[in-house]
């Protein structure tokens, strides 16, 4: 390998590291993995880190914090909450930026829910009423694929974990979430938050 490929390559796993926050190690491992691709290698740590988060899953969160974000001029707030396993976690600096960043993603792009596992039944049973309405008269197979694409843009837009994140839109906020749990070794959850607008309804 010359100096100039070696330099190259040192520069994308830093930068590798940069975008996920794993280990060197790691990053090195993707990136053979990847055969030298930034973007499968990050694909690749964040299918790891999700392998991490769902064996931290089962862990139980009652620590963590609730944070409180007002956007500038004071019409808008946020209260957040968010739990990890220990006190010292919740004090940690990468843990406060992660709560922070959730917060103004609330401010920001006003979801209902946390995921979509919290819309009532009922609610969503509506949804898909009106969607199959929309695509009366199609083939069948065309209804359904149609209303799952509806109802997946449905979720984007009112669940919180379906969002793409506002610092970096090619991730979800589900995305970011699984990076920081397998960054800081915690199992991290996003119990619940409360978005007020000056004027607006309860």
């Amino acid at each position: 390998m010359t100096m100039s490929a070696e330099k190259d390559e040192k520069a994308i796993l830093i930068k590798l590291r940069q975008l996920t926050g794993a280990g060197m190690l790691a990053c090195r491992d993707a990136l053979a993995e990847a055969k030298g691709d930034l973007k499968e290698a990050q694909n690749i740590i964040r299918r790891k880190g999700l392998d991490i988060a769902k064996k931290k899953s089962s862990r139980e969160a009652k620590e963590g914090q609730i944070i409180s974000y007002i956007h500038s001029g004071g019409k808008l707030g946020v209260l957040l909450e968010i739990n990890c396993e220990s006190d010292f976690v919740g004090k940690n600096d990468q843990f406060q930026i992660f709560a922070k960043d959730v917060a103004m993603q609330i401010a920001a792009s006003h979801p209902l829910y946390v995921s979509q596992d919290q819309i009532p039944e009922e609610d969503l049973e509506k949804e898909k009423a009106n969607f199959r309405h929309e695509v009366q008269g199609k083939p069948e197979q065309v209804q359904e694929k149609i209303l799952q694409g509806k109802l997946t843009k449905r979720f984007e837009e009112v669940c919180l974990l379906n969002q793409k994140f506002i610092k970096d839109d090619s991730k979800t906020v589900q995305d970011y979430l699984t990076e920081t749990i397998a960054k800081i070794g915690e199992n991290i959850v996003i119990r619940r938050f409360v978005r007020y607008e000056l004027g607006g309804s309860e």
